[in-house]
Parts: structure tokens; C-alpha cells; sequence
């Protein structure tokens, strides 16, 4: 067989364990979850990341319904310091990193790089993912690219490829053309040979992000490294985006599902220079994600409703520690859990309170929903606390879990009986939320945005609503919303809730429809081949 090439993978966060909080959401749980699966399969990969000391925002909920942000510090025993650190330059002052080594999560080697070293002059910049402004990003963005590829050559790794997850790492691109410049190649030799060497993931297709910054605070930071400002716009152009230079000095990127591929070339198609934008649908670690006595159930033909039955229990005792609510088992029970962006409509099922409000009162239905907003989205907190007005209105059926992680996310994923999901299509990129739940046998009801127009069978292993309309198709944003929660009341209502407490044989024979059309070909094992087959290694053209 022939020798796979070896990988670096750079991710801004990793979701590996619920203890170790150097992840903020999506992006972060597929990073972890192929570090996982390419242990698993053996493949050689190593991550590079950042060690985050106050990891993302802790978000609760005041008593007048508020989202209030906290932070506090973790330390973690279980990080192997590698004795190694490596120096980067911002705002012209000198800066060493720190270098650990984490493998503890039955994952490939991940190596973190650490600012909070006596001598800096700001300890913090690792501090916070995702946290303060521009300037502290560029410098973070600095640290994991310029400092990911200045650790590797530091601990002796021979590296075939770079995978840049996100534009973040972007700054890796930067420094492998200051070596090769340094070593006498012109910029244009230095950008073709880097274009060999670096893959490319884009995901959202929100502009938000997208980053782009201006090339007088990248000058500033200390990104340009030893590039002049023509080189740096031939890359990122001026406002330089983050996004545009990565495909640029990709060989080859992908999208992070086929709708999402179809999305992102028709965003990215006046970019000059960009490589090609393939469809490698995301997967999720089946080994973390998926609960073992469904799995057993499944294989040995016997009842998953018993099992189900079991983790729904198991998710209201936990949901009545945490919140002190108690929901009814024999009630169908509806999850809803992720980022607090305005474009995932996280609210849209109170569009019509006349419609949807005596099932709630009742208690015929219950939701049950988490999710943080970044600090700075304002908008997502709103939504958030229209979210915690509708828990006070009705009690008994809907619950706001707080402070959104992968243990609440798990147990969500496992327990709940249909899984929604309705974003504007086509914005959401993946979902990754909704592989979980599908193939522990929690029915997805979904617009057909990110992944489900891959795996849904309406009515055998789910449900769509909306018929594939979107942003497009529809004059305001208003107008899709309107459409968007008739079509979710239409098929929640005449057909989700007469199954679940009329049908329960066909409910079951659903769970087992769609454990067996996701498990695994939403599977990370399998995504992580499709990326050595299509990605890594390098086809004669």
C-alpha cells in the first residue's frame, strides 16, 4: 500500500472533551471529531490549535431574563509540555509560545500553542477563542498559523500537507512563503510551491464568517511577516479577506456538504486564482456521538423505543437538575440546539402563537433548547432572551438549558424524540448537530439547508419542511420566514405529532430507517477518507 502523505491540521478550536474548553461550537466539534477518527483509522495527522485559557464565553441567564457573559480560568493536568517554544513577532515585539501535546481523548496528536509566558507583553492574547476585537484576532490568527508552522519544524514533524480548517489559519500560508522566499525562490515561485502543499475547508456562507481585515492593521499586527503590500493584496485583496487568500493559496478546498458546494462556488466564482471547491460532506465521530445501547439495540433487531425511552428519562432528570423543570416522558419532546445566529431562526416555531400555543399550554408538545450567541452579537442575544420569555410563558413545555457544551449537546442528541433544525436556506453550511441525533434514532425535522438534502427520506427516516425554498427565492426575508413556519406547523402537526401518539410502530421502523441510512455515511471515518482520497493525495491531472 502506498505511504499516505502526513497532515497538519489547523483549527482556531477543537471540541474533544466536554472538560476541556478549547471549543465554542460546530467548527470546534469537527475538528476534535477527525482527530478522533484519524486515530481510529490510523491515519498520520497531527492538529494544531491554541490553548485557550479562559476557552469561550460562559453564558447564563440573569434572573430578568438577560444573557450575561462570563469567563472564568481552567487548568488542565492532563497537557504534555512538549519543552519546546517557538517565537513569533507582533506589533514588532517578540512573543515566545509555549508548545503542549494533548492525546488523552483517544485522538491523533494535538499540539497547543501558549502565549501566557513570563516575559510577554500580553499574557492574555490565548486567553479568550473568539473573544475582544480585530486586533486580538489578527494577533490569535498569528499565533496559530505562523506559530503552528514554526512548532512543526521545531518538533521535527515532516509535514505533506497543511489543511487549513476555516481561514483562520491563513498566516500559515504567509509564513510557508517567507521560508521559501528566504530560501531564494520570487513570490511567484513561493506562492505556486505553497499552493501545492495547502487544502482548503470554507465553511459558512454567512459574510459574517468570512473575515476580512484592513492591510493597515495586518501591517500593524506584524501578518505581512516579509511580504510588501502588493504581495498581500495579490492574495487577500484590499480590504484583504481572509477566505479569498485561503483559496487562493489552496490546491484544493471543499465545502463542507454538496448543497454547500453549490453555495460557495457561486459566492467565490469572480475570485481569480481560487482553487477548485469540491462537496465533502462533514461527519461526526460515531464512537463519541452515538450511545452504545442504541447502537446494540440496533444490531441485535431489538426494540429501540425501550432504549429510546431509557436516554429520554435520563435527558429530563438531567434537564431537572439543571433547570429545575420537570417534562412529562410520555410527551413528545422536541431539541433545538445550536449558535444564536439570527440567519438559524432559533425561535421561528413561536412564529404564530395562535397556531403553536395550545400544544404548548397542554403539553402535547415540548422543546427544549440551548445555544449560545457570541459575546458581541446582540442580535443573538435577543433571540436568546425571546427564547427565555416564551420558558416563563409556558413552564411545563419549554426549557432554555444554559451555557451551551458538548455534554448538554450529547445528551440532546440522544434523548430528545425529533430533532429541528431551520435555518435561511442555503446559510446553514453542515449541521452536524442533526447527524448526531439521525443516527441515535432522534428523527430530524429539517429545512433541506446544509446536510439533510443528502440523507432525508420524508416521512421514512424524517421529515423536510419547505420544499427547498430560500433567501433567494422569496423578496424579503419576511416573506421566508412566513413561508418557512406554515410549512414547519404543516408537517409538525398533520404528521410528526399523529405519528408519535397514533403510530407508535411506525415511529419505531423511522428510528431504525434513519440509524441505518446515517451512521455511516455521516460517519467521521468516512469524511476523513473522502479527504485523503480527494484532498490529500495528490492526483495525476
Amino acid at each position: 500500500m502506498k505511504k499516505l502523505p502526513k497532515v497538519a491540521y489547523f483549527c482556531m478550536e477543537y471540541g474533544l472533551d466536554p472538560k476541556f474548553k478549547i471549543y465554542s461550537g460546530g467548527l470546534g466539534i469537527l475538528a476534535g471529531d477527525i482527530l478522533k477518527a484519524a486515530k481510529d483509522l490510523n491515519f498520520p495527522m497531527v492538529g494544531i490549535g491554541i490553548k485557550w485559557k479562559q476557552g469561550y464565553v460562559d453564558q447564563y441567564i440573569s434572573e430578568d431574563g438577560k444573557v450575561v457573559d462570563t469567563y472564568r480560568e481552567y487548568n488542565y493536568d492532563f497537557l504534555e509540555d512538549t519543552g519546546i517554544t517557538v517565537d513569533v513577532e507582533i506589533k514588532q515585539r517578540k512573543y515566545t509560545l509555549k508548545v503542549w501535546k494533548v492525546e488523552k481523548f483517544n485522538n491523533v496528536p494535538l499540539y497547543l500553542l501558549d502565549a501566557d509566558v513570563v516575559g510577554n507583553e500580553n499574557r492574555l492574547i490565548t486567553s479568550q477563542l473568539y473573544g475582544w476585537f480585530a486586533e486580538e484576532r489578527v494577533a490569535q490568527e498569528i499565533i496559530l498559523g505562523v506559530g503552528g508552522i514554526r512548532a512543526l519544524r521545531k518538533l521535527g514533524i515532516d509535514v505533506d500537507v497543511y489543511h487549513f480548517n476555516d481561514n483562520h489559519p491563513v498566516f500559515a500560508g504567509i509564513e510557508l512563503i517567507r521560508e521559501k522566499m528566504e530560501k531564494g525562490m520570487n513570490f511567484n515561485e513561493a506562492l505556486e510551491a505553497t499552493r501545492e502543499e495547502i487544502v482548503f475547508t470554507t465553511h459558512t456562507p454567512v459574510p459574517a464568517g468570512n473575515e476580512v481585515h484592513s492591510h493597515r492593521l495586518l501591517e500593524y499586527i506584524g501578518a505581512y511577516l516579509n511580504l510588501d503590500y502588493w504581495q498581500m493584496k495579490r492574495l487577500g485583496g484590499d480590504p484583504f479577506s481572509m477566505t479569498v487568500a485561503a483559496l487562493r493559496m489552496s490546491r484544493i478546498s471543499n465545502g463542507v456538504a454538496q448543497l454547500h458546494k453549490e453555495t460557495a462556488n457561486n459566492m467565490w466564482k469572480n475570485v481569480e486564482g481560487a482553487s477548485k471547491i469540491i462537496g465533502i460532506t462533514n461527519g461526526v465521530h460515531n464512537g463519541t456521538w452515538q450511545d452504545k445501547r442504541i447502537v446494540k439495540a440496533f444490531n441485535e433487531g431489538k426494540s429501540l423505543l425501550e432504549v429510546h425511552n431509557e436516554l429520554k428519562k435520563e435527558l429530563i432528570e438531567f434537564v431537572e437538575k439543571k433547570e429545575g423543570i420537570r417534562l412529562d416522558a410520555e410527551k413528545l419532546l422536541i431539541g433545538f440546539a445550536r449558535r444564536a445566529a439570527p440567519y438559524k431562526r432559533s425561535n421561528l416555531i413561536f412564529y404564530d402563537e395562535e397556531i403553536i400555543g395550545p400544544y404548548l399550554k397542554s403539553g402535547k408538545i415540548q422543546i427544549i433548547f440551548a445555544g449560545k450567541a457570541h459575546p458581541n452579537d446582540y442580535e443573538g442575544k435577543n433571540i436568546i432572551s425571546d427564547i427565555v420569555k416564551m420558558t416563563q410563558k409556558y413552564p411545563n413545555s419549554v426549557v432554555f438549558l444554559q451555557n451551551y457544551d458538548m455534554e448538554i449537546g450529547a445528551m440532546l442528541t440522544r434523548g430528545c424524540d425529533v430533532w429541528l433544525n431551520n435555518p435561511r436556506r442555503p446559510q446553514e453550511a453542515s449541521g452536524t448537530s442533526g447527524m448526531k441525533a439521525a443516527m441515535n434514532g432522534v428523527l430530524n425535522c429539517s429545512i433541506l439547508d446544509g446536510w439533510w438534502p443528502e440523507a432525508c427520506i420524508h416521512g421514512v427516516n424524517g421529515w423536510q419542511f419547505g420544499d427547498g425554498f430560500g433567501v433567494d427565492d422569496f423578496q424579503t426575508l419576511e416573506e421566508l420566514d412566513e413561508h418557512d413556519a406554515k410549512a414547519l406547523y404543516k408537517v409538525l402537526l398533520e404528521e410528526i405529532v399523529p405519528t408519535y401518539y397514533n403510530n407508535k410502530k411506525k415511529w419505531e421502523e423511522m428510528m431504525r430507517k434513519s440509524i441505518e441510512t446515517t451512521q455511516e455515511r455521516f460517519s467521521a471515518a468516512r469524511m476523513l477518507k473522502e479527504y485523503y482520497d480527494l484532498m490529500y493525495i495528490k492526483r495525476k491531472p
